[in-house]
């Protein structure tokens, strides 16, 4: 089979409503395999205000928004117009970035027309539910998702520690390692601004220590704080700057009162915000891969992250960034304070960060997607 006689219908729960890393890799992803001739039709809630325009034909999937988190939804299944739309394009491959109701109900369909489907793994959703106080329901969670990851034909996980993640919950699926690239135009140390980062405040001798993404607990809001709060009790000399909105923003400027919150940013902006770091903080443990991570060390920022899927693998500790425990605050502040205090160290680490990174590459990472989809149907077709 070539590219060409592919058609692929796309299962996601947020491919372009609300902008996060998960639809931006899987735009790409749907832009890659339209340029190798691939049909592409994409099943997903949507917004008459999305966050960007797709990339590819998206066809609506019925939704409602998610309590507590209303800037998202949850899908409600297919529905009939979902169902008419699917049939009449007829797909030979179904692939499912989300384990929800909708991915439920696609799954079953390829079950019963004997499609050949693959799933990606894009969120810890387990990792959630602790920081809403519903930790109780980890456990449901992860046989949930071992019993949805165990019916399809191969999984795509962006990263070693996530397959033997999958493997170690039971999963017997093959996986498959889907990474991620970065656009290195964007992200690169000739993007760093002083002009800009005198227009925050800050002195050109104080140790700019980033955060980026959405400001949510889950993103590690809480241990960045207090690993912060330590940093100010030894007397390390630095100053924090948030690039991102979300719920939380409040709540975390009170906890760092002293922080810049340079607000939401795209682009060239968030390109320029990022290389004008001194160090990348990145303390959450729901990533998968950990996409800002790469981005930082593209541009030259040393990266302190916790040990966690969206960084083992990723960094190399002691070299391109250094790795903590989780929970560690005392080992998080010893970390930043060695990039605080050691100039040398710090720039050692950006430079290696950023020649590491420059083996991301979306297009030959985007390829691996497509080859998974013809080795799949080529395996079935052997039964």
């Amino acid at each position: 089979m070539e590219a060409s006689d592919l058609r692929v219908a796309l299962f996601s729960g947020n491919y372009n409503y609300t902008r996060d890393g998960a639809n931006q890799t899987l735009n790409l992803l749907v832009g890659h395999l339209l340029s190798r001739g691939v049909k592409v039709r994409i099943y997903a809630p949507t917004s008459r205000t999305p966050a960007f325009p797709p990339t590819g034909d998206l066809v609506s999937a019925p939704s409602i928004k998610i309590p507590l988190r209303g800037e998202y939804k949850l899908t409600r299944g297919m529905g009939n117009r979902v169902r008419r739309d699917l049939e009449a394009f007829a797909p030979n491959l179904i692939h499912l970035s989300a384990p929800d109701r909708l991915g439920h109900k696609a799954l079953e369909y390829a079950e019963k027309h004997d499609i050949a489907c693959v799933a990606s793994y894009h969120t810890r959703f387990e990792t959630y539910m602790p920081y809403y106080g519903l930790g109780f329901l980890v456990p449901m969670m992860i046989r949930a998702q071992t019993r949805f990851y165990s019916r399809v034909d191969e999984v795509l996980a962006p990263s070693q520690m996530m397959g033997e993640i999958l493997h170690d919950w039971g999963v017997p699926t093959p996986v498959t390692r889907w990474s991620r690239g970065v656009n290195h135009a964007r992200f690169n140390p000739s993007r760093r601004d002083l002009g800009w980062r005198h227009s925050l405040g800050i002195a050109d001798d104080e140790i700019a220590i980033g955060f980026l993404g959405r400001l949510v607990k889950e993103k590690g809001l809480d241990v960045f704080a207090r690993a912060m709060h330590a940093l100010d009790e030894r007397g390390v000399k630095h100053r924090t700057v948030v690039i991102g909105e979300g719920p939380a923003r409040d709540w975390f400027a009170q906890e760092i009162p002293d922080a810049v919150f340079a607000g939401y940013m795209t682009g060239d902006d968030l390109g320029r915000a990022v290389a004008s770091m001194d160090v990348f903080f990145n303390p959450s443990l729901t990533e998968t891969f950990g996409n800002v991570t790469l981005e930082a060390m593209a541009a030259g920022v040393p990266v302190v992250a916790a040990r966690a899927s969206g960084a083992v693998g990723l960094i190399d500790d002691g070299v391109t960034g250094l790795i903590v425990p989780p929970t560690d605050i005392q080992g998080y502040a010893d970390a930043l304070q060695r990039y605080c205090e050691d100039d040398a160290v710090r720039h050692a680490a950006g430079a290696a960060g950023h020649a590491k990174a420059a083996g991301y590459k979306w297009d030959t990472i985007n390829q691996t997607v497509l080859d998974t989809y013809l080795r799949v149907i080529e395996r079935r077709s052997k039964r």
